[in-house]
């Protein structure tokens, strides 16, 4: 049996990096898996749960328009049957531009996918979780609402903003059964980190990458995935308005000079 054995599960960003390896996770341990994004990827994602003989449904969507979250429960709720666990991971960078030049239109773009999505998801799934006294919620935060230096400022910012959503809409929803969790990748190579990991590797530099966390090294997709599916889990039962670190141990530090 499958940690997620007969579970339905809704994963945002499964068209690539943390979302697709975590809904191929979340399939491989026997869920059911919604895969929703905004690139057609997300059918390839499917596809690769279906070849492996996992469950899974695919569909295109904005996590951060409502219109599109309703679209996406509405599905998992018709198709799968109802909804046990959502991984409300779906989020952009927006890139490094001095504060001075930053534009609040870039601020509400990120804010709207980064912070807007999971409250959205959060909105629309809970309902249908408290009815059945049960539903795990996770959200993709980043070290970057831990401290600074790890990402742009409005990147930082909203990511700040889903630690505090899920811990204030952990205890909103007291006694209810319904857990809300996030999860908070240091460095991963993903697509939106791509520009990083392809200076570095034009430089030479590619073994400094992931430097300054004790591990000494950069994480991957699959490592994110693992934390993500023990928190959808039953396992996680007791585990509740939290915000955990995947980092290497980035975080635990302050800044240090590597010593060989």
């Amino acid at each position: 049996m499958g940690r997620l054995s007969g579970k339905r599960a809704v994963v945002t960003g499964a068209g690539s990096g943390i979302g697709r390896a975590s809904a191929m996770a979340f399939a491989r341990e026997g869920a059911f898996v919604l895969c929703v994004d905004k690139s057609e990827a997300v059918h390839e994602t499917v596809e690769t749960i279906t070849k492996a003989g996992g469950r899974a449904v695919g569909m295109t969507g904005d996590a951060g328009v409502e219109a599109d979250v309703k679209a996406y429960v509405a599905r998992a709720l018709n198709e799968l049957g109802g909804i046990d666990a959502i991984y409300a991971n779906a989020g952009i960078s927006g890139g490094y531009v001095p504060i001075v030049e930053q534009t609040v239109e870039q601020w509400q773009e990120i804010l709207r996918v980064n912070l807007i999505g999971p409250f959205l998801a959060i909105k629309h799934v809970v309902p249908h979780m408290i009815a059945q006294k049960k539903g795990s919620i996770v959200c993709t935060a980043s070290v970057a609402g831990l401290r600074a230096n790890a990402g742009p400022t409005p990147y930082s910012a909203s990511k700040a903003g889903v630690i505090s959503l899920v811990q204030t809409a952990a205890n909103e929803l007291y006694g209810t059964g319904v857990r809300v969790n996030a999860i908070c990748p240091g460095l991963i190579e993903t697509g939106m980190t791509k520009v990083i990991f392809d200076g570095a590797r034009a430089r030479g530099n590619e073994g400094k990458i992931g430097q300054l966390n004790p591990t000494a090294r950069y994480g991957n997709p699959e490592e994110i995935a693992a934390m993500a599916l023990f928190l959808a889990s039953d396992e996680a039962s007791y585990v509740n308005g939290q915000a955990y670190a995947v980092d290497g141990g980035l975080s635990s530090s302050l800044p240090f000079v590597v010593r060989k």
